[in-house]
């Protein structure tokens, strides 16, 4: 019998079910799920429970592992990162705004995977916006404008020294291991819109969060683009709201999709593992 994909009710988002992640998979079944990724940019697997090898072993079917340049990683794993937050802990929530990860290196991460291990009874949602939505559903001289762009990035709002993970009043008790460093000052240009080399499909690429200009224009004429594109790529049309289970598996194309955390789960430990998959090119 064969895997079980079932999609959401969303712009983006599928669920796989009646498979086994803790066996080895064969060259065909990973074929198969890698079209299931990219079909629909998110894909879940509820009821996975899975040592810290087999998530390594599961990341390294899709592609190389990918840098996380500002996480620390776990004891005696340097390929997995904690996303954490205790209970007590009233710094704000991480990754709040919709982000493609690490747009901000010269060869951006494919897709990234999290693995839940201790989930609280509500709250903690991520959000995935479907940037092939987004672009579609612009105005024609808003698209037109978006294929003329090419955007700077920048990790230095969040994770330059003084940033805003670097902010010791904002930061102090934060559980997560997150490394600020001045390598975050560095910039890299990548077209505003992306088409993906394995769907041909165009997408919007990187929002706000990663973007500090445009090439061209003045920081006050990026500001007010950029900002005019973000309610396009965070309308609700395009957006699927993923709720998280224990020992769920859960994998996102970085390449097609922003995402953004939620909180809602004070008074609860949260903890999931993260693995990053490196891309061959943009």
């Amino acid at each position: 019998m064969g895997i079980t994909v079932t999609a959401t009710n969303a712009s983006c988002g599928a669920f796989v079910t009646d498979i086994d992640l803790r066996q080895n998979l064969s060259a065909d079944c990973i074929a198969e799920l890698r079209a299931h990724w990219v079909e629909h940019k998110v894909i879940a697997f509820p009821d996975q429970k899975l040592s810290n090898e087999d998530l390594e072993r599961i990341t390294l079917y899709f592609g190389d592992f990918g840098e996380d340049p500002f996480f620390g990683s776990i004891d005696g794993h340097q390929n997995i990162a904690a996303i954490q937050r205790k209970a007590d802990e009233t710094t704000p929530i991480f990754a709040e705004v919709f982000h493609s990860d690490w747009s901000f290196m010269a060869i951006p991460p494919a897709g990234t995977i999290l693995y839940g291990i201790t989930i609280p009874p509500h709250g903690g949602n991520t959000l995935f916006a479907d940037q092939v939505a987004a672009y579609e559903k612009l105005p024609n001289h808003l698209r037109d404008k978006a294929e003329q762009l090419t955007a700077i990035h920048s990790a230095q709002r969040g994770y330059a020294p003084g940033g805003a993970y670097d902010d010791e009043d904002q930061q102090s008790g934060r559980s997560m291991n997150i490394i600020a460093s001045d390598r975050a000052f560095e910039t890299y240009k990548h077209p505003f819109v992306r088409t993906h080399r394995e769907t041909g499909q165009k997408a919007l690429f990187s929002s706000i969060a990663y973007i500090i200009g445009f090439e061209g224009l003045s920081d006050e004429e990026s500001m007010a683009l950029t900002m005019e594109f973000y309610v396009y790529q965070s309308a609700q049309e395009v957006i699927y709201s993923h709720p998280w289970q224990k020992d769920m598996l859960v994998m996102w194309d970085n390449r097609s999709l922003l995402h953004a955390a939620s909180g809602g789960y004070d008074g609860y430990d949260r903890l999931l593992h993260r693995t990053t998959i490196a891309d061959t090119a943009f």
